[in-house]
């Protein structure tokens, strides 16, 4: 682990006497101070703290390596200050994950994008449709399409993950589109593994209508649910930032487009806002900057009509 980072913690438990108390004023989880400070001492090779349930306290060693861990993170400052004043411009590697979906339709884009603005950086894209641990796998920023997320993480919302409901006309031809939403009950419909897997909640005029839905297919894989979407296979359930070119281009016709599905936030989560690296910081403004706006890019137009703003 990062020796620096581990410094900063420890002098943070030592000044306020507590592994939570530190965590909060850092913004990391519990877990993660109890890390650092284990890193630290296999790294010194002694026990720098005390530590009972009720509170921590120093060894004599612990007092020793405080004293020069602070002459340590203060020359550090001195460093990253003169450092700074040559160079502004971003540089290093970043390790980011998303899913497949958005990683196909707007990030890897993104990225290359900034990585042409920005030539001294490296990103290794990671591209999984799991929510890592971002410790554990090394990851310093996860863009994750969520309303719950884990909040012993930092998370910076970046744009609306808005969804329509949607079918191929093949489809429709042969299936007399819903009217109501009650009528879903009698459709194929084609649904996430995770999200709406037998349930799908549609918003109008302030009220929410939960409507069983059951179908020929589920798919972890937002891809996997488009194509059969495509395929007249039923009615899908999809991310307009994947599906907004088909329904533009009529591959795809809206379903009950009166009714719009519970609009999620695409967020951009890392694991501290305190000693980020100016790359990372870079990263973040430079995509919230991309999307931003009541209404993200992607549903800016659908059949020369603009999509209604909705916070």
């Amino acid at each position: 682990m990062d020796r620096i980072r581990a410094m900063q913690v420890f002098t943070e438990v030592a000044e306020r006497g507590s592994l939570t108390d530190a965590g909060k004023a850092m913004d990391i989880s519990r877990a993660m101070v109890s890390r650092y400070l284990e890193s630290l001492e296999s790294w010194l090779g002694v026990r720098v703290l005390h530590r009972t349930t009720r509170r921590v306290s120093l060894t004599d060693a612990g007092a020793e390596a405080l004293q020069r861990c602070r002459q340590v993170l203060d020359l550090t400052l001195d460093v990253e200050a003169a450092a700074g004043a040559r160079s502004a411009a971003p540089s290093g590697k970043l390790r980011i994950t998303t899913s497949n979906s958005f990683a196909q339709a707007h990030l890897a884009a993104a990225v290359s994008d900034f990585l042409k603005a920005h030539p001294r950086t490296q990103v290794e894209l990671i591209v999984l449709e799991r929510a890592v641990n971002l410790v554990e796998e090394r990851i310093d920023l996860a863009v994750r399409i969520s309303n719950q997320l884990d909040d012993t993480l930092v998370a910076r919302r970046i744009a609306s993950c808005r969804s329509a409901l949607c079918a191929a006309p093949s489809y429709l031809a042969e299936h007399a589109a819903p009217k109501t939403p009650e009528q879903l009950r009698t459709h194929r419909c084609l649904t996430h593994a995770h999200v709406g897997r037998t349930e799908w909640r549609l918003q109008r005029d302030g009220q929410t209508i939960k409507v069983p839905v059951s179908g020929p297919l589920q798919s972890n894989e937002v891809a996997v649910t488009r194509q059969a979407a495509l395929e007249g296979l039923g009615i899908a359930m999809l991310p307009t930032y994947f599906a907004s070119d088909d329904l533009a281009q009529g591959r795809l016709v809206r379903v009950l487009p009166a009714y719009e599905p519970e609009t999620l936030g695409i967020h951009a989560v890392y694991l501290s806002r305190q000693h980020q690296p100016p790359l990372l910081r870079a990263m973040l403004d430079f995509l919230a900057e991309r999307w931003s706006g009541a209404v993200a890019p992607w549903d800016g137009v659908v059949k020369g009509r603009k999509t209604k703003a909705r916070s």
